[in-house]
């Protein structure tokens, strides 16, 4: 006879994410690490970068470096992946460097069990705004979300009056979902409210096709190994 112990369901622990370098053609998305905190702050420490948060984390090296050691320990952990943004060509005069940190970006508030995740956290230096490293970051991102974790919804957040970003978010195919009031409280105390917008993995197969099209061909997302 079965007792009312053995009836209980196993508890399973969560699946956790593991640290992978994700690369296409133009760019690659590395794991960060702590030596990536110069090129962080060279990066991210523009005015306009920062224009609708409360802080700007790439001001100083005091400042940055316990925020990329929180994202460090939650790699550990195998609860969120955070990358730095790498440039692989010299298609600007102003980078010279193949290896130069050129933003960051996120998969974070990871739920295995509900197969969600959140797509955040990314910002990319100005020179190399409105050029291709946004869709292939994003490409790189989704693709993993979907046809390698298996998620079933990628959300992505911005601050309501960050136009641009939702601009850019709608124009890949997030779908918006509305507005979140007082959604996020900022280390200052002030609460944001948040424009959400989601990717469905019904969604993927159109928007997939939306990103290849972005660039000169579909084979400038693949990385051929050397």
């Amino acid at each position: 006879m079965l007792t009312t112990a053995a009836l209980k369901p196993l508890s399973l622990k969560p699946l956790p994410l593991k640290a992978i370098t994700l690369e296409t053609s133009l760019i690659k998305l590395v794991p960060m690490t702590m030596q990536h905190l110069e090129g962080y702050c060279l990066a991210g420490n523009y005015p306009q970068v920062w224009q609708h948060m409360p802080i700007n984390r790439c001001q100083s090296q005091d400042i940055a470096k316990p925020w990329l050691a929180e994202a460090i320990e939650n790699m550990d952990q195998g609860l969120e992946l955070a990358f730095v943004i790498i440039n692989k060509v010299n298609n600007k005069e102003s980078d010279k460097k193949t290896d130069t940190v050129i933003g960051s970006t996120r998969l974070f508030r990871y739920n295995n069990k509900d197969k969600t995740i959140e797509l955040g956290h990314t910002f990319i230096t100005p020179n190399f705004q409105r050029s291709h490293v946004n869709s292939h970051a994003k490409y790189l991102m989704l693709k993993h979300a979907f046809e390698q974790l298996n998620m079933t919804r990628v959300e992505i957040c911005t601050h309501e009056n960050n136009q641009q970003s939702r601009n850019a978010i709608a124009r890949i195919g997030g779908q918006f979902e509305g507005v979140l009031r007082k959604h996020r409280r900022a280390p200052n105390g002030d609460s944001r409210n948040t424009a959400l917008f989601s990717i469905i993995d019904e969604d993927w197969p159109q928007v997939k096709q939306q990103l290849l099209s972005t660039g000169k061909s579909p084979e400038e997302f693949i990385h051929v190994p050397r």
